[in-house]
């Protein structure tokens, strides 16, 4: 049976639920214009719009047999970051976990990396790196804080717009089979984005003697490369918090704590570039079976 990647999830909901009528309706709304269903509400401030162009949350993976009727398969592939803020899970586990509260301080894009001296003060005391958050436990007069990343899945291949251009004529039975190719780009998401962000960040965190927190789904987790893991908090640089998905309610889906993963750097680093390097006899062995005949 064809099997392709297409939207796991629409404006928060389960897309394999939606009827014709709700994919239609939801497919041409103006994502500005919808409510995030997973950002918290601030008091006295609006409610916080859809940011992401198209309001796929996730993509999801879907078969269609030789009847044509498609189903889901497996679980949703996180790929807006927002996705992870669902009921303030993530911060409560965090926090419970690193800094005895389920009720952290949250501080967006704190400094961190600073430019030369000289360059700086030319520049306004422009800064060159930022940690996207940190959480703080301030009671009690001591401060105790972790970074956190957040890091959601890339895709490549196909644009979605192939897919909306159906979804907006769709008229059942069920949900339309993706259109075109895609997949979730774990190489991309991993070691071309998180990793040099864990390199620049953790070396520093460490010698302060405090915690980088790394959230990604399962599926994220799944793909990387086995991890050598410590077995005790107080022996990693690096805790991974990994979610899962489970069926919710009103046609969603939520977001559920999964487990954590103590690692170092060096450890994490070998897990997202895929493993230990081969032996120099090993990959001379490639090179000379891809050489053309003498």
């Amino acid at each position: 049976m064809p099997s392709r990647f297409g939207t796991g999830e629409l404006y928060g909901f389960d897309f394999n639920g939606l009827t014709p009528e709700r994919v239609r309706e939801l497919s041409s709304a103006p994502y500005k214009s919808l409510a995030c269903p997973f950002k918290l509400v601030q008091p006295g401030k609006p409610v916080a719009k859809c940011n992401k162009k198209g309001g796929v949350c996730s993509l999801r993976q879907f078969v269609q047999d030789r009847q044509g009727r498609v189903k889901p398969r497996g679980e949703p592939v996180t790929t807006c970051p927002s996705r992870f803020l669902e009921g303030n899970l993530i911060t409560q586990w965090v926090g419970e976990t690193l800094l005895g509260t389920s009720t952290p301080l949250v501080i967006s894009e704190l400094p961190f990396l600073m430019g030369d001296i000289q360059a700086q003060a030319e520049a306004d005391q422009d800064t060159v790196g930022k940690i996207d958050e940190v959480l703080v436990n301030a009671e009690g007069g001591v401060l105790r804080w972790c970074a956190l990343e957040i890091q959601a899945v890339y895709f490549s291949g196909g644009s979605m717009e192939n897919d909306f251009k159906v979804m907006r004529d769709w008229t059942g039975p069920g949900v339309p089979f993706p259109k075109v190719q895609r997949r979730p780009d774990f190489r991309s998401s991993g070691p071309k984005r998180l990793m040099p962000q864990l390199q620049i960040k953790v070396p520093t965190i460490s010698r302060w003697g405090k915690k980088m927190a790394v959230v990604i789904d399962r599926a994220f987790w799944d793909s990387l490369a086995k991890m050598r893991e410590e077995k005790d908090l107080s022996n990693c640089e690096i805790v991974w918090f990994v979610v899962s998905f489970v069926p919710g309610k009103d046609g969603r889906f939520s977001l559920r704590r999964d487990r954590t993963h103590f690692t170092t750097l060096d450890n994490s680093v070998e897990g997202l570039t895929g493993g230990t390097p081969m032996s120099l006899e090993r990959f001379e062995s490639q090179i000379r079976d891809r050489l053309p005949p003498p």
